[in-house]
């Protein structure tokens, strides 16, 4: 950590990913890794200009009462409807000003099962003029459970951050924990972790195709990839005795081994979805009904995306990557690093074409570490030390990070920042490309979690 002054940390330049505050400091955490922080006068701190910070500064408020100085959006982050004196006065969402606008209001309780989110559109006729997105109703006080608490005992919050993303999200909080702890978990476990976290891809990945899909009319696609999730989720069960692997990675290694008929279950069903995948890929690619839809919709520019750029993450089209995997905790890669973002440049099928192209790298990656799993502990355990960690995993939405202070082996502080922090705001945008009928297929090509923004 590198403490700075505060003028110093409003100038800091650098790829941001994350803001929080403690008792005694505001941290930012730029890429690559670098946690730069600075002392809270009188509970306030400097506004950071990044974009990405907004969502953050507001947390920061409505979590620990710590003001960003200068900041331009104060809107609250989960203390909606409530005031001092625990009243709950009516919402205002701020129009565009211009003549013809009605507003439409989408959720937070929505038809399907999904997570609870308020959505308000300003319109002129079909055509979205502005989209506020208002979050909040997941709270959950993650954080504070944390508090007080054994990596062991506090693992099963980060486990539930997110359920789609258990898996990294477990991953981020175990390496943040030894980190600061000093421990390095044993290398089975490595393994058995990263075939998790890419069979977690593999079902998260064949899901929102199948979801995107379905908005677009094609009910076969949806079908046959909701076959795919359904198979990996079964394959997962038997390998690991859960479909969504929670609670088997925990600091200090993994809580379980694979049973003796996981690795036979597993590749089964990557087997399956392997040789499905191709027929169905041409089914985008050979039907201009569906390339209709998803085309030209939902428009993400490269300079709003490096903008928000969560985590030193680029588009495909740059040629560049950074791997988050490329970390403790997973196995050394083979030949080229994998796996970028699925929420920068682009529109709803540039979104679809890089979860396409994602999934036989995860096949190839689950092949090789089940062929070459090591044999040693699964586990070590902790130590009652004191320290300060930072973890990163890559779930299937980009990089999710833990932060961690530990005095004595109890955490005293924690916090955890999502991809979906970041994403929000670029669906916002993204929003106003199209008309009302296409938010759904915007909104699943995107995918932010509600749950894993709201600590």
């Amino acid at each position: 950590m590198i403490l700075l002054s505060p003028a110093d940390w409003a100038a800091h330049q650098g790829k941001f990913i994350a803001l929080w505050t403690d008792a005694q400091y505001a941290y930012a955490l730029y890429q690559p890794q670098q946690l730069v922080a600075v002392e809270l006068v009188e509970g306030a701190y400097p506004a950071l200009p990044h974009p990405g910070a907004n969502w953050y500064q507001r947390l920061a408020h409505d979590l620990n009462g710590h003001k960003a100085q200068g900041a331009t959006d104060t809107r609250p982050a989960i203390e909606h409807f409530r005031n001092p004196d625990f009243t709950a006065p009516w919402p205002e969402f701020t129009s565009p000003g211009v003549e013809g606008v009605h507003q439409v209001a989408v959720g937070p309780i929505h038809a399907a099962i999904i997570e609870p989110g308020h959505f308000r559109f300003s319109l002129r006729g079909e055509e979205v003029l502005k989209l506020e997105a208002r979050l909040g109703y997941a709270h959950k006080g993650t954080l504070a459970l944390m508090r007080g608490k054994s990596p062991r005992l506090a693992a099963r919050y980060a486990a539930r951050v997110s359920g789609d993303a258990t898996v990294a999200h477990s991953l981020a909080f175990a390496q943040a924990a030894e980190t600061a702890l000093d421990t390095t978990p044993p290398a089975r476990a490595v393994y058995l972790r990263a075939i998790m976290a890419e069979l977690e891809r593999l079902a998260n990945h064949t899901s929102d195709i199948g979801a995107i899909a379905a908005d677009a009319g094609f009910a076969f696609l949806d079908a046959r990839f909701a076959l795919a999730r359904e198979t990996i989720c079964a394959a997962a069960a038997i390998a690991f005795g859960h479909r969504l692997m929670m609670d088997i990675v925990v600091p200090g290694g993994v809580a379980g081994d694979i049973m003796p008929e996981g690795a036979a279950a597993i590749i089964d069903a990557l087997s399956a979805l392997e040789f499905e995948l191709p027929s169905l890929t041409r089914v985008f690619e050979d039907y201009a009904s569906l390339q209709d839809r998803v085309i030209g919709t939902g428009i993400i520019s490269p300079a709003l995306a490096e903008a928000y750029h969560p985590g030193g993450y680029v588009g495909r089209a740059s040629g560049q990557a950074h791997d988050a995997r490329a970390q403790p905790g997973y196995p050394p890669y083979l030949d080229h690093p994998i796996h970028m973002p699925i929420q920068h440049e682009g529109d709803v099928a540039a979104r679809l074409r890089i979860r396409l192209d994602e999934i036989p790298e995860s096949i190839r990656s689950i092949r090789n570490w089940l062929q070459t799993l090591p044999t040693d502990a699964l586990a070590y355990a902790l130590p009652q030390t004191s320290g300060m960690g930072l973890g990163v995993a890559e779930s299937f939405r980009g990089p999710v990070w833990h932060w961690l202070h530990i005095e004595s082996g109890a955490i005293t502080t924690a916090f955890i920042a999502d991809a979906s922090a970041l994403h929000w705001p670029l669906l916002e945008h993204a929003a106003t490309t199209g008309i009302l009928a296409d938010f759904p297929l915007i909104n699943k090509s995107i995918n932010a979690s509600y749950s894993g923004v709201d600590l």
